[in-house]
């Protein structure tokens, strides 16, 4: 009796094969090049370590370069990280740093992108804080919201709280924005925007890039016209914060409201 014999299978190549038995093959992810498994690692390792024991306990470059390296997988960002803090001096700097400074330190679009997400993250989450409950009875939290707002900008901002009959926020805006040691503050425009918004009380907010909360002469006077319109309406402004590196000053605190 003949041995029976069968026909040897045929072997398609893959280009040929129809795209649902293909997708197999075009979805292996190859490994990294010898060089940049190291780098994969340590990423690996800041993952897991955020993942398993929290974010607070990695140091600030190692939080930078997780942030980084989210916006690009692809780039090697430890050395950038390193020169980033010191260049600007701190993690919350960077997080300060507007989006022409970060291009002037080597940061693409996407990686500028990402520090403006988590900055903007940051602020909205602290935003909300003082939405829940009167402002006037969470001094500290509005401090330390305006100092991650403002505090590391180049150039004086000058901002309006403006706020409900229960004193909670219903919205902070940039009213101006100036040069180093000066911003232009209209009052009427101040009275205005209140009036829109159904405020029924302010905290004037503005930053010296100098790092001194000193008032000036200046910040006096204007404070005090907007007072002086604001009362009028029936508005009443709390204070007028000025905000400096590591401090602030409260011209209600200084008997000049």
């Amino acid at each position: 009796m003949a041995a029976l014999s069968w026909p040897a299978p045929s072997v398609r190549p893959a280009s040929s094969l129809p795209a649902s038995d293909n997708l197999h093959i075009t979805s292996i992810r190859k490994p990294p090049p010898s060089g940049a498994r190291s780098y994969w690692s340590r990423r690996e390792r800041l993952r897991q370590c955020v993942v398993a024991a929290g974010a607070e306990n990695l140091p600030d470059y190692e939080l930078l370069e997780l942030m980084l390296f989210a916006s690009n997988p692809r780039a090697k960002v430890e050395s950038l990280a390193a020169q980033l803090l010191q260049r600007f001096g701190s993690l919350a700097e960077v997080l300060g740093a507007n989006p022409a400074e970060l291009a002037a330190a080597g940061l693409g679009v996407p990686a500028i992108a990402a520090v403006q997400f988590v900055r903007e993250l940051a602020l909205r989450f602290m935003r909300a804080e003082l939405r829940d409950r009167p402002i006037v009875g969470s001094w500290d939290k509005l401090i330390d919201y305006c100092t991650a707002h403002i505090t590391y900008s180049t150039v004086e901002e000058f901002h309006i709280l403006f706020l409900d009959r229960k004193n909670a926020l219903i919205r902070d805006e940039r009213q101006q924005r100036g040069t180093v040691d000066h911003t232009p503050v209209y009052t009427r425009e101040v009275i205005k925007r209140a009036l829109d918004l159904g405020a029924s009380a302010l905290i004037l907010v503005h930053n010296h890039p100098s790092g001194d909360p000193t008032p000036s002469a200046a910040d006096v006077m204007v404070t005090k016209d907007i007072v002086k319109a604001a009362t009028t309406l029936g508005i009443a402004v709390h204070d007028h914060l000025i905000i400096g590196r590591g401090r602030h000053t409260s011209l209600r605190d200084l008997g000049l409201l």
